[in-house]
């Protein structure tokens, strides 16, 4: 008897838990869907207090959507294949966004640029954007320029932010859809088959001592 009694005890104790931790999931999952991620109301110091990327991710999604772009949507969070967000510009061309939200001080590196770049064949996408909120490393800017990656830092990001609760929202777009700055002037620099552009001496020196 008293076997059967700490048995139902024990399946009792179990449920209680799993229905604890399922609130606690869907509770989570209702704030992230139901907080207000109004652009007219946050600024970059709000911005910078987001708890995590998906946050800032959501923000982009409904300053895209207040833009007035078309074919806006936020991608799934776990198996993104690079891109965050995917809207149409004026032109009607698709971009993919991959979102960066960094401390003010920690440079965004290259994996950004080779994230969002891969992506585009996947969304059928024609252009791509990192957005972040603090600077980009050199050899991050140097990837964005050689594959014709735009990004957007800090600054553009204050600037954007600014214009749009101001309602120009055409000046927004003009810098959202503006070139990005090219390293390459053209790929015809690749017909040079004797063009070098990195090579590891070290390893030649070890090759050559063997």
């Amino acid at each position: 008897m008293l076997y059967i009694f700490i048995s139902i005890a024990l399946i009792v104790l179990t449920f209680i838990i799993v229905l604890v931790k399922k609130k606690a999931i869907f509770s989570k999952n209702v704030q992230l869907e139901t907080q207000d991620f109004d652009p007219l109301s946050i600024d970059i110091n709000q911005i910078d207090k987001m708890e995590d990327g998906s946050e800032f991710e959501m923000y982009l999604y409904r300053l895209f959507l207040a833009l007035g772009y078309s074919g806006v949507y936020k991608t799934v969070g776990s198996r993104d294949f690079g891109a965050d967000l995917v809207f149409n510009d004026r032109s009607g061309t698709r971009n993919v966004i991959q979102a960066k939200r960094y401390s003010e001080n920690n440079p965004i590196g290259i994996s950004a640029i080779q994230e969002v770049y891969s992506s585009m064949r996947f969304y059928k996408a024609k252009k791509s954007i990192v957005i972040g909120t603090s600077s980009f490393t050199t050899s991050c800017e140097t990837l964005a320029g050689i594959n014709h990656v735009k990004l957007l830092d800090r600054q553009d990001l204050i600037e954007i932010i600014a214009l749009f609760k101001q309602g120009n929202l055409s000046k927004v777009k003009d810098i959202i859809e503006g070139e990005p700055r090219l390293i390459l002037d053209s790929w015809s620099e690749y017909n040079d088959h004797n063009r070098e552009i990195k090579k590891d001496k070290k390893a030649e020196i070890l090759l050559r001592s063997n």
